[in-house]
Formats: structure tokens, C-alpha cells, sequence
């Protein structure tokens, strides 16, 4: 399945870190084909896990600050960064951990979503469908579909899922 139909399908699922989580809201694929992929140059000691077996876990560090979790699927280096989830579960932990009580805004961006979650480069190669993490699925979604944010390159590529309607995700979609 390529990166950009996992990222769709993923929206709805729920996501848990130790039990903490919520349902995916937010999505965005990236595969060794966009030049916008951590994958695209080859392998290095940052992405090797992108070029390993699908369902591995990719943790990486964003501008020096920010932790940020993909899901590497089936196909060459390819994976889809998780954006925002709506959370469910822990939320007195997550409260905790990000400093603030507002649900909208507590895994509303992928560097929030991990902060909330507990997840860090300790996590990174780890399987999604092994603890600490739980994959299962959910409810279909209605799923729109736009630009990718926060990168430079194959911007106009409608790599960026959501669930329509959703209050959590990072930045609202353009209007059709």
C-alpha cells in the first residue's frame, strides 16, 4: 500500500502510547519519490528505520525541538508522519505533560501529539503493533485531502489527510 493510501486509511484509527492516545485525525505521507522525504537522499543513521520492515515506528527530531512519530509502510522508505490526534485516553496525563488543558490543543500538531504521548527517539524502530503502542481500528471517516505543511519541497503534492469536521487537527484545510 503506498504511503499516501495508508495516511488516508489511517484517518479514525486510535493510537496509544502506554494507553494514552485517541483516535488519528491527521495524517500525511511522504515516500523515497518526494523529495520532501527524510528517505528521499538514501539511507542515513537518522531514517535507517524508514528503510526497514513496514509497521516500525519512525521517531525523529524536528527544527532541534520537537519530537515527531511516522508509521513506515509497505513500499521503499516510505512512512506517513502522524499530525494530530483527538485524545481520548490518559488525558490527565497528557494535561500533565504539555502544561495546558485545552483538548483541542493537546495533540493538535505532531510535536504536541508526542509530547502528549511520551514518545521520544527512545521509541524510534519499535513496532506499532507491540508495547508500548496500540494500533487498532475505528470508525470510517470522511477524509479531505490537501497540501502538506511546514516543508519546502513537492508542496503541492495532497499528501495531508484529515477527518472532515474534526476540531483537532493542526491547521484547518483550504476550502476547495
Amino acid at each position: 500500500m503506498h504511503s499516501a493510501e495508508a495516511a488516508s486509511a489511517l484517518i479514525g484509527w486510535t493510537l496509544s502510547v502506554d494507553g494514552v492516545g485517541g483516535r488519528i485525525v491527521e495524517t500525511e505521507a511522504y515516500d523515497h519519490e518526494d523529495p520532501a522525504s527524510h528517505s528521499f537522499a538514501g539511507p542515513t543513521e537518522r531514517n535507517a528505520v524508514m528503510f526497514g520492515a513496514a509497521g516500525a515506528v519512525y521517531v525523529y527530531r524536528s527544527y532541534g525541538i520537537h519530537w515527531c512519530m511516522n508509521l513506515v509502510t509497505a513500499g521503499p522508505a516510505s512512512a506517513v508522519l502522524i499530525r494530530a490526534i483527538e485524545p481520548t485516553d490518559g488525558l490527565d496525563l497528557m494535561i500533565a505533560r504539555r502544561g495546558l488543558d485545552d483538548p483541542r490543543r493537546l495533540c493538535s500538531g505532531p510535536g504536541r501529539l508526542c509530547q502528549a504521548l511520551g514518545v521520544s527517539r527512545d521509541l524510534n524502530g519499535m513496532r506499532i503493533d507491540r508495547p508500548p503502542f496500540a494500533l487498532t481500528p475505528g470508525l470510517p471517516a470522511e477524509v479531505i485531502v490537501g497540501p502538506r505543511i511546514g516543508i519546502t519541497k513537492a508542496v503541492a503534492l495532497p499528501w495531508r489527510f484529515g477527518e472532515a469536521g474534526s476540531r483537532f487537527l493542526s491547521r484547518p484545510f483550504p476550502k476547495a
